[in-house]
């Protein structure tokens, strides 16, 4: 239960702080608007660098479904805890999207002529409309970070530190950090980079749910696209890991 508890917090702070970009860089009367794509992709990879650093050291700090079954189908994690973790995350993306809404709800109300504005600041909607090819947008990102976070830990990616090898996954949250913040960079532009169904269908009904003044419906026509694509993008990475390594 602990190793769920903080797949919770994790994931709340992760969808806190990122979510939480979003609605600074778009909300109407909040002193960060217009902030930019580049504040929020580096606001989303120190947003996954939060979630790590509370929830590594205890639960190995998941913090999204795409990764914790990329994991399991890799050998890297035990199937007993996959559906927890899950439940834990999903949970946790809700409370965090939230307390976005808590922490900005002035700037909502300032906002609720821009509906569209509003539900961007929770979960993704794409730039065209192209579902299919939203999907493959999705997979491909899902697929390359989920390889990417297998490949960090593997012996061939060390450095020598006080003498002895070490991987680069010792350097613990930073190099995740990057990943997250390449992929927003370079290829985010076309669906927003979910990449994480707790970062996007959790905060998706979080918008369904809550009494958010001028909202318009909360875009379910799109929302199997980040839950399919990034699912079957890890379940691809782990069979490209176990080829390759």
């Amino acid at each position: 239960m602990t190793q769920y508890l903080f797949e919770f917090i994790g994931t709340l702070v992760l969808v806190l702080f990122g979510d939480g970009v979003c609605a600074a860089c778009s909300l109407n009367k909040s002193k960060a608007q217009g902030g930019g794509w580049v504040v929020i992709a580096l606001g989303w990879g120190l947003a996954v660098m939060m979630g790590v650093l509370i929830a590594g050291p205890v639960s190995g700090a998941h913090l999204n479904p795409a990764v914790t079954l990329g994991l399991a189908l890799a050998g890297k994690f035990g199937w007993n805890l996959v559906a927890g973790y899950i439940v834990a995350q999903m949970l946790g993306g809700f409370v965090g999207a939230c307390l976005v809404w808590v922490f900005y709800k002035d700037h909502y109300k300032a906002t609720a002529d821009q509906p569209d504005t509003i539900l961007g600041t929770f979960c993704t909607m794409p730039a065209i409309w192209n579902p299919w090819r939203n999907f493959l947008s999705e997979f491909i990102a899902t697929c390359l970070l989920v390889f990417l976070i297998l490949a960090i830990g593997t012996q061939g990616n060390a450095f020598v530190a006080a003498g002895q090898n070490a991987s680069t996954g010792a350097l613990g949250a930073w190099p995740v950090t990057c990943v997250i913040m390449a992929l927003g960079m370079s290829l985010g532009g076309t669906t927003g980079y979910a990449m994480n169904p707790a970062r996007d269908l959790s905060p998706r009904c979080a918008h369904a749910v809550l009494p958010i003044a001028g909202k318009r419906d909360s875009g379910w026509s799109y929302s199997w696209v980040p839950v399919c694509g990034p699912m079957l993008g890890a379940a691809l990475a782990a069979g490209l890991y176990l080829w390759l390594f």
